[in-house]
């Protein structure tokens, strides 16, 4: 099958031929139709993320159709489609699986880093893992829900009940979990990097109340603010704007590091806290919920073999939505 293969930080994707995978105990094979580009993907490929396997097929935002499937593996039959997300694999039997905390398990194995992922054009994924796809979509437009909408929505649901949500970094996750909190009646506030118009006017467009630059106040205190940019100066600049009693979530993965700042910023009980991948409670919860919306995505569609210039593309900030790597047509 055709791959862009990862091997090693500061080397660009390979397009080859691999062995095609099959299904194992548990597993489905997949036919790839699309995988979304998460910035997740660019912190591997830039060895943020330093202990990937090797060679590796990147991406977790996989829609695909089951192809095969593995002894056991029960909930799904050929033909199904189906999503695979960034969670992989959990033991089950750790203090956090067994309090429903499954996204901080210690054993837990990740799409499109321990686990082969979807810049492919078949994979396999654990058939307890994978999410039926919500009718109504299509494939290139379920993609980003995968990451940008489930991790994008455990960000918003640590925000609590903030009627004044400030958005930093406005990419993939934040122009769903906007169309979100529009829908659930919460104020956005949406702060872009200096000088992004474009990404101002498309927040905007999607119900923003305001729309400036990291480096403004807003014109109103947030009661929350959350911080998808991997930017650690953005912590100090959304604690000024944060109301007291209020909250900073950080939801990447990977961030640079955080300048230090006087304790009257984090004073009046404010709160800083980082979101750690997902669930698949998050996944069922934020597949009801989006249809209902209904939640959008804009996409700008790649090729497979156009991987490298779509992670080019979103590190430049030259995306739009989410970058989609079309794969194979139904």
């Amino acid at each position: 099958m055709r791959a862009m293969l990862f091997e090693g930080k500061g080397r660009s994707l390979r397009e080859t031929l691999i062995d095609r995978p099959s299904a194992g105990p548990g597993q489905l094979l997949l036919k790839v139709h699309c995988c979304a580009v998460c910035r997740t993907d660019l912190h591997v490929f830039d060895g943020e993320l330093s202990k990937p396997k090797l060679p590796l097929v990147l991406g977790h935002e996989i829609v695909g159709t089951v192809e095969e499937v593995g002894q056991g593996a029960n909930r799904f039959s050929v033909g199904d489609r189906v999503g695979v997300p960034w969670l992989g694999w959990t033991c089950g039997v750790c203090r956090y699986c067994r309090s429903g905390r499954e996204n901080l398990c210690y054993q837990a194995l990740f799409t499109g880093y321990n686990i082969d992922g979807g810049y492919a054009e078949y994979t396999v994924a654990d058939h307890r893992f994978c999410l039926p796809i919500p009718d109504g979509y299509s494939d290139q437009q379920a993609a980003p829900l995968l990451c940008a909408g489930l991790i994008g929505y455990r960000s918003y649901k640590a925000a609590a009940e903030a009627e004044r949500l400030g958005i930093y970094g406005f990419g993939a996750a934040a122009h769903i979990i906007t169309q979100v909190a529009r829908h659930q009646g919460r104020r956005v506030f949406a702060f872009t990097k200096p000088g992004d118009r474009d990404g101002q006017e498309f927040a905007r467009q999607l119900g923003a109340e305001w729309a400036g630059s990291s480096e403004d106040a807003p014109p109103a205190q947030l009661d929350a603010a959350i911080i998808f940019a991997p930017v650690g100066s953005l912590v100090p600049a959304a604690l000024r704007a944060v109301a007291k009693g209020g909250t900073v979530v950080c939801g990447g993965i990977h961030m640079s590091d955080i300048p230090s700042f006087p304790y009257e910023l984090l004073w009046g009980e404010r709160t800083i806290c980082s979101v750690a991948n997902l669930t698949r409670h998050d996944g069922e919860e934020f597949f009801q919920i989006a249809p209902q919306v209904p939640v959008r995505t804009e996409i700008q569609p790649y090729r497979l073999g156009d991987a490298n210039r779509a992670l080019k593309d979103l590190r430049d900030g030259n995306v739009r939505g989410a970058a989609v790597l079309v794969v194979s047509d139904l």
